[in-house]
């Protein structure tokens, strides 16, 4: 048996790591050894000793979350082995390009490293650890970035002052783990933008909506387009290629209307299509004459970031679907999602039903969207699934 704390599992709780989820919850446990500390590497064992695999500490509701199964240890060069095999993942996904040099990494769970999510712009790789764990690991991934033949990684930028756990009192700094900042412009899909990933939400840009705005940009030709929640105008530069006659970019933040100008400018130079608001978005679309848009991007950020905020979330998710059913155009395309991990797939589709059916418009689904390929979800870890979307057609 390796030196790691061992931490025992109470009689039949074992099952779902031997289907290998990976969490393993406080109340499957026995007792925890004496000097545990949060991010210690622990070896997990069933109630009559048997090794059931091996994984980070930490205080909460999941205590434990396994790297590797059937081990007492972590094997030699673990974290640089993991991050090559999700770096040959994305280059068979195609998503390595010379039009394209932005995509995610590392998405937890579903790439076996739980706790970490690493986003590439360019030649800088911007970490995420949501666990104690990984934020104790930080420079030995950082290191084994760099070592990644052909990914091109020189910078490595830590950002995780939101993301750990408030009860660690980690304190974490963010830093150039490696390299240093020279410039901050990535290519997705042959378009420019610029990534805040110092000041920016979550890594800096939500490349989780890649594909889907790849569809929203072959649906735009002739169409006038409002992207709410516009953030970094994503949705916008998409619109704009692919032929919309006006876009409306919309959001609450100053600082995201000036990144999507900034956007904009870096694709559409003095493009007079597309404009921007600075404006809540529920009162723009009680304020906006109907049948001003025949494309609506409804984007918004998680309504329900905890179990107990679901009930709110889904009046929210249901009053902003309704308003923009009341206001779009006959023979409007409206693309509605949820990112909110708490709301099921079937929650949010009863949701928009519901809205649809207030409204008394006849609407159709055209497609069903959900996070792309670099987003990957553990098939024994269901709960990676986090992006839900509807494309709807509205007469």
């Amino acid at each position: 048996m390796a030196t790691n704390n061992i931490i025992r599992l109470k009689r039949g709780k074992e099952e779902s790591l031997l289907r290998h989820h990976p969490w393993v919850f406080s109340g499957a446990i026995v007792s925890l050894p004496d000097g545990i500390e949060e991010g210690d590497e622990v070896t997990v064992t069933d109630s009559d000793g048997k090794v059931l695999g091996t994984g980070h500490y930490q205080i909460g509701s999941i205590a434990v979350r396994i790297l590797e199964f059937g081990t007492d240890s972590l094997p030699a060069d673990f974290y640089y082995n993991r991050l090559l095999s999700a770096f040959i993942l994305r280059r068979g996904l195609g998503l390595i390009r010379p039009d394209n040099n932005c995509f995610r990494l590392v998405h937890g769970e579903g790439d076996f490293l739980p706790g970490l999510v690493v986003d590439i712009y360019g030649d800088t790789a911007v970490m995420q650890a949501h666990s104690p764990g990984m934020h104790f690991a930080r420079r030995t991934i950082a290191e084994a970035l760099t070592r990644l033949p052909e990914a091109g990684i020189r910078n490595v930028y830590y950002k995780s002052d939101t993301t750990l756990p408030y009860k660690a009192h980690l304190d974490p700094e963010n830093e150039y783990l490696a390299g240093s900042y020279d410039g901050n412009i990535a290519t997705e899909n042959g378009l420019l933008f610029n990534i805040d990933w110092m000041k920016g939400q979550k890594t800096g840009f939500f490349v989780d909506q890649r594909e889907n705005r790849r569809l929203l940009e072959s649906l735009a030709d002739g169409r006038k387009v409002l992207n709410m929640f516009c953030y970094t105008g994503g949705f916008s530069v998409y619109a704009m290629r692919g032929g919309a006659l006006s876009v409306d970019s919309v959001d609450s933040s100053s600082k995201a209307v000036a990144l999507t100008d900034a956007n904009i400018a870096l694709n559409f130079p003095d493009d007079p299509r597309h404009h921007t608001h600075d404006m809540d978005a529920f009162r723009f679309l009680s304020e906006m004459p109907a049948d001003t848009y025949d494309l609506i991007v409804l984007d918004p950020p998680a309504f329900a970031k905890h179990r107990s905020a679901i009930k709110n979330g889904l009046v929210g998710y249901r009053k902003l679907n309704g308003k923009a059913f009341e206001k779009i155009k006959k023979g409007g395309i409206l693309f509605t999602f949820s990112c909110s991990q708490a709301i099921t797939r079937e929650m949010f589709r009863l949701a928009v039903f519901s809205a649809a059916a207030k409204s008394g418009r006849k609407v159709r689904i055209l497609h069903q969207l959900s996070q792309p390929a670099d987003h990957p979800v553990d098939i024994s870890h269901p709960e990676g699934e986090y992006l839900k979307g509807l494309v709807l057609y509205v007469e």
